[in-house]
């Protein structure tokens, strides 16, 4: 079987896909410390701010369909922060191991440049090695980690901090 990747902008019709994975990652993950599940109309608002914002969401879409999905927002909500910005990365969970992180936080990467942005944050489940050890790939550096910041599935978790600058 023949796989093709395809890295593009996300458009409202992948909202359902995206939807989809997001709420995998809140049910099943740490990977978000949200407990409750999320409508389309939530994602579509998620959606309509990022697009105010000029921020990208981009999907891998693989044999036509969306296995992933990658953005970024503000880092914080002042404007002395406007240059950093914290990212999302969640892949579609039939497509893990298979390089559609890497990929998109790539192209992501790229996209940050190009719009002028100077540091990407990363906030990561300290548990999460497979995530901490894609961004370490990716250039990002260890800053540190936050105890029990945080508390899911009945137990409290800590939050790995990394950061990329990208000038």
């Amino acid at each position: 079987m023949t796989t093709s990747l395809i890295l593009r902008d996300a458009t409202e019709a992948d909202l359902p896909a995206i939807l989809a994975i997001y709420n995998h990652a809140v049910a099943e993950t740490t990977a978000i410390w949200n407990e409750i599940l999320v409508d389309l109309d939530n994602r579509k608002a998620w959606y309509d701010l990022r697009q105010a914002r000029g921020f990208p969401i981009l999907v891998a879409e693989v044999d036509g369909r969306i296995a992933g999905y990658a953005s970024y927002g503000d880092w914080r909500p002042f404007d002395g922060f406007r240059q950093s910005v914290e990212h999302s990365v969640y892949v579609e969970k039939d497509h893990y191991g298979r390089g559609l992180g890497k990929a998109l936080m790539s192209a992501l990467i790229e996209r940050a440049r190009a719009g002028n942005i100077h540091v990407m944050v990363a906030a990561i489940e300290a548990g999460n090695t497979g995530s901490i050890a894609l961004h370490k790939s990716l250039g990002f550096r260890l800053v540190g980690t936050h105890h029990e910041v945080g508390k899911k599935f009945g137990r409290w978790l800590d939050l790995t901090m990394m950061e990329l600058k990208l000038d």
